[in-house]
């Protein structure tokens, strides 16, 4: 399909065959991304294939991925995880990050750091693999400074505005090994994270005239079911579930990024 100019973009209503498409792999991409992350690429590919520029693709899957992230939220409430200390202790670092990395999105150079976030994604894989369960002297171990952990949110926060794709692993990662939460944890404070992120991300895109709003509220209504049967089947099945997700979406996207960057 032709791509349509940028500028039309926000004019722009899905064709009655690409309907069902958006809602079912909105609902694939709402379930990778609530239980591990990753989802966007699949989204973003297939936004792109349906005639988007590649920037407005990324603009337009925010929507998609903000409905998730409000959906899983409730979800994992429903759950009985509610303790958003460590969500509003970062929240500030990571909204300012959003904004920049959404203002810069279309000039970042997003090739070399893809695939530089790709091979930091294989050298955190261990990560996930050891010590599955929250060790007993935690209370013990010297935290990072307080300036690196703010320093490793602020990256992360700057590629979710940015690129959004993936994401939710490095954070998931940094919840595991800053924050010391378990996975379940991590990812329901994830998901409260990025809520707020994607807000501002989608805002500053909705401003630049980047949004398609037709295709991302058919997303939004997929990856909203996806989001939240993902948090309530994660939160249930905890670890078993999670770490084995987590596992090989890293991998995965470790894979994609260093051999295909980030488009």
């Amino acid at each position: 399909r032709p791509r349509r100019p940028a500028g039309e973009a926000a004019l722009t209503l899905p064709a009655p065959g690409e309907i069902a498409i958006l809602f079912g792999a909105g609902i694939v991409g709402g379930l990778i991304n609530t239980l591990a992350g990753g989802g966007s690429f699949l989204l973003v590919p297939l936004l792109v294939m349906m005639g988007l520029p590649a920037t407005v693709a990324n603009a337009t899957s925010r929507v998609g991925v903000f409905a998730q992230s409000l959906s899983a939220v409730a979800g994992f409430r429903q759950e009985g995880f509610r303790d958003l200390d460590t969500a509003l202790r970062i929240l500030p670092v990571m909204l300012l990050a959003a904004w920049l990395g959404a203002a810069l999105a279309s000039s970042l150079d997003d090739e070399i750091f893809a695939r530089g976030f790709g091979a930091v994604m294989l050298l955190a894989l261990p990560l996930i693999l050891w010590n599955p369960r929250p060790r007993t002297d935690a209370a013990t171990r010297a935290p990072l400074a307080p300036a690196l952990q703010h320093a490793i949110y602020f990256a992360i926060g700057l590629y979710g505005g940015a690129i959004q794709a993936g994401v939710g692993i490095p954070l998931t990662l940094a919840l595991v090994g800053v924050g010391r939460l378990d996975l379940v944890r991590a990812s329901s404070v994830k998901v409260a994270i990025n809520t707020a992120t994607t807000a501002i991300a989608l805002a500053q895109f909705a401003w630049a005239g980047k949004v398609v709003w037709g295709h991302g509220l058919l997303l939004a209504v997929g990856m909203a079911l996806g989001g939240y049967a993902g948090s309530r089947v994660g939160a249930r099945a905890g670890d078993r579930l999670l770490r084995p997700a987590l596992t090989v979406c890293v991998v995965l996207l470790a894979i994609r990024m260093l051999l295909g960057g980030s488009g």
